[in-house]
C-alpha cells in the first residue's frame, strides 16, 4: 500500500516517500509547535536554497540575501502559533522573504533617487514626466487585476502552486520547484505550459483575452 502525506497531523507521514517539502515542512511546524524542532532544521537546511534563489533573483547583494532568509526564519519561529494553515508554511515563507528582498531594494533605490540631484533650469523640471498616474489609467489597472487573479483562482491547485513558484524567480530552479510540489523536473515545463494556457483560455472567457 502507498503511504501518503495527506495529512499533517500523522507524524508518522513526514518521512514518507511521496512527501514533497511543502508538506515535510507542514509537519515540522506541527512538530515545532509541540516542542521537537529536529524536523524543522531539516526542512531549514532544504528549503535554504529555494529561499536563497528567491530573495537573490530581486537583486539584492549576497549579504543582504543571507539576512533576509535569516530574518525569515526568525519570523516563521515567532509566528509559528499563527499560522493557521500548516500546509501553507512553504509559500508563506516564499513570500516573507520574496516581499522583505523587495522592500529592500525599493528602499535602496529611493535611497539613490533622492541622492541625485535634479538640474535647477526650469525648463527641465517642466519636461520631467508626471509620475502620478492618471484616473483611467488606475481603473483599467485595477479591472485588469481582479480579472487576473479570478482567471487564477480558477485553475487547479496544482497550477496555482506550480505559477506561484516559477514566478518567484526570473530563472526558477526547477530541481528546487521539483522538491517544493513534488513533480519531476522534466514536466515541470510542460505542466507549466499547460497551466499557462489554462490560465489564457480563464482570461479569454471573462473577458480579459487583451492583457499582457
Amino acid at each position: 500500500m502507498t503511504r501518503r502525506c495527506d495529512a499533517p497531523s500523522a507524524r508518522e507521514s513526514h518521512d514518507a516517500p511521496e512527501c514533497t517539502l511543502g508538506e515535510r515542512a507542514a509537519h515540522a511546524l506541527l512538530a515545532y509547535r509541540e516542542g521537537s524542532t529536529d524536523r524543522l532544521d531539516a526542512v531549514v537546511r532544504e528549503a535554504n536554497p529555494l529561499l536563497w534563489a528567491t530573495v537573490r533573483a530581486q537583486g539584492v547583494d549576497r549579504d543582504t540575501a543571507a539576512d533576509i532568509v535569516q530574518n525569515t526564519w526568525v519570523q516563521l519561529v515567532r509566528y509559528a502559533d499563527r499560522i493557521e494553515e500548516p500546509r501553507a508554511v512553504l509559500k508563506w515563507l516564499l513570500t516573507t522573504a520574496r516581499r522583505a528582498a523587495w522592500e529592500e531594494v525599493s528602499n535602496e533605490r529611493a535611497d539613490a533617487a533622492r541622492r541625485t540631484d535634479l538640474p535647477d533650469d526650469d525648463t527641465r523640471h517642466s519636461a520631467l514626466p508626471d509620475p502620478t498616474p492618471q484616473p483611467d489609467a488606475e481603473v483599467l489597472t485595477k479591472e485588469r487585476d481582479q480579472i487576473l487573479w479570478k482567471a487564477f483562482g480558477e485553475l487547479s491547485e496544482r497550477c496555482r502552486e506550480l505559477l506561484h513558484l516559477v514566478s518567484l524567480a526570473d530563472r526558477p530552479d526547477y530541481r528546487m520547484i521539483s522538491a517544493a510540489v513534488g513533480m519531476p523536473v522534466g514536466s515541470i515545463g510542460a505542466t507549466r505550459g499547460r497551466c499557462l494556457a489554462k490560465l489564457r483560455t480563464e482570461l479569454d472567457r471573462m473577458g480579459g483575452g487583451t492583457w499582457a
